[in-house]
């Protein structure tokens, strides 16, 4: 039997901070913003959790180059809007100085549920993501990739981190996010399932107890989607730049074509115990691309640049079918030059050295988080 072939269109959900242009500190999304940008984009944008908080979503893309111009797009109109309102977004997964106990959640069914069922964990939930979606329309093959695509998870989220400060505070991390998120449950690298069936057996024990609605309330860092039929990657922080977003995403496209390529051959990615895959986690989210991952086949330490490019030999070919060479081959920049973590470090530090304060060292870092946000726009 003919193994089914998937489409590999894509899909990028971003969210973003919204920031008062003066004071730099968080804002509250006002009614006619959010009326404003759902009048220009439909359903395309929504409030999130909290209200200093918008989120993104782009249309299912056929390639890379319709993800540019549709997250381009999405991204220059919530600056235009919120422009009217004196404001302006950020992408980054924490705001490096505001403090978590001053905002409040949109008022909303699903959100007032949250809240009610986290209690303060949920309020602490000032964090910001990027999510993938890769269409993969067969059940049994999205069971099956899912694991095989979680070896790598660590990898994106070493490039994407863009979360190192906390309340004003360094906070040793690039992406304090995952502490933040990790308090949930319900998330964290998912568990391996050996059947379609195997999976929604498991979702429905808690869907049938009542505990959740439906598998939208499982937040592991991938998933199968269940609104779409998708694999969903959540794992990364949202990067501060459009291009980095893209380049992520294009990866994690690239890595599924891959695998399903070795399937078609009878092969397939070697699986490691979550316990190792979640050491490469923890070195992603304490160092982002300073310090290596684990190359578990050689075990050894190997430096991000050196991965990025093993990487990028890896996928070559199903990048290039793809059409995403150019972003792919684009993470060899973030490897050398820092992910939005390790810039904002850089800005802080030229601040201090500069005679700042603390207070505006953390301001210099919201500032160029607004260039970077604009500078592919």
């Amino acid at each position: 039997m003919a193994q089914p072939h998937p489409s590999f269109t894509m899909g990028i959900e971003e969210e973003y901070l919204l920031v008062d242009k003066d004071s730099l500190d968080l804002a509250v999304a006002p009614d006619a913003l959010m009326e404003a940008c759902a009048e220009k984009l439909q359903d395309q944008v929504s409030p999130e959790f909290l209200q200093c908080q918008i989120e993104v979503g782009t249309a299912v893309c056929e390639n890379i180059g319709q993800a540019r111009d549709d997250l381009k797009r999405l991204r220059a109109c919530v600056s235009d809007c919120a422009a009217e309102h004196n404001l302006v977004p950020i992408a980054a997964s924490c705001h490096p100085f505001a403090d978590w106990k001053d905002q409040h959640h949109t008022p909303k069914d699903r959100y007032d549920g949250l809240r009610e069922a986290l209690g303060n964990v949920a309020r602490r939930m000032l964090i910001c993501g990027m999510h993938v979606h890769v269409g993969i329309e067969d059940n049994s093959l999205r069971t099956d990739l899912m694991p095989q695509l979680a070896y790598f998870l660590p990898h994106m989220l070493a490039l994407s981190t863009s979360s190192p400060f906390w309340q004003g505070e360094d906070t040793g991390l690039s992406s304090y996010r995952l502490t933040v998120f990790d308090n949930l449950p319900r998330t964290g690298l998912p568990p391996r399932f050996d059947s379609w069936d195997e999976y929604e057996r498991t979702c429905h024990v808690l869907i049938d107890l009542g505990l959740i609605e439906d598998s939208t309330k499982i937040w592991w860092d991938l998933r199968p989607s269940d609104r779409f039929p998708t694999l969903e990657t959540r794992i990364c922080d949202v990067p501060s730049r459009l291009e980095d977003s893209l380049s992520l995403a294009a990866v994690n496209q690239a890595i599924l074509r891959m695998l399903w390529r070795l399937r078609i051959k009878n092969q397939r990615w070697r699986q490691y115990d979550r316990f190792l895959i979640d050491e490469n986690r923890w070195r992603a989210q304490r160092y982002g691309v300073t310090e290596g991952l684990i190359d578990f086949g050689r075990g050894e330490l190997v430096p991000i640049p050196q991965l990025v490019e093993e990487l990028i030999d890896i996928v070559y070919q199903d990048a290039d079918a793809l059409g995403s060479l150019a972003e792919v081959s684009r993470l060899r920049e973030i490897a050398a030059n820092g992910s939005s973590a390790a810039r904002q470090r850089a800005v802080v530090q030229e601040a201090r050295e500069n005679g700042a304060s603390e207070a505006e060292a953390m301001r210099a870092a919201v500032r160029f988080l607004i260039e970077d946000f604009h500078a592919d726009l």
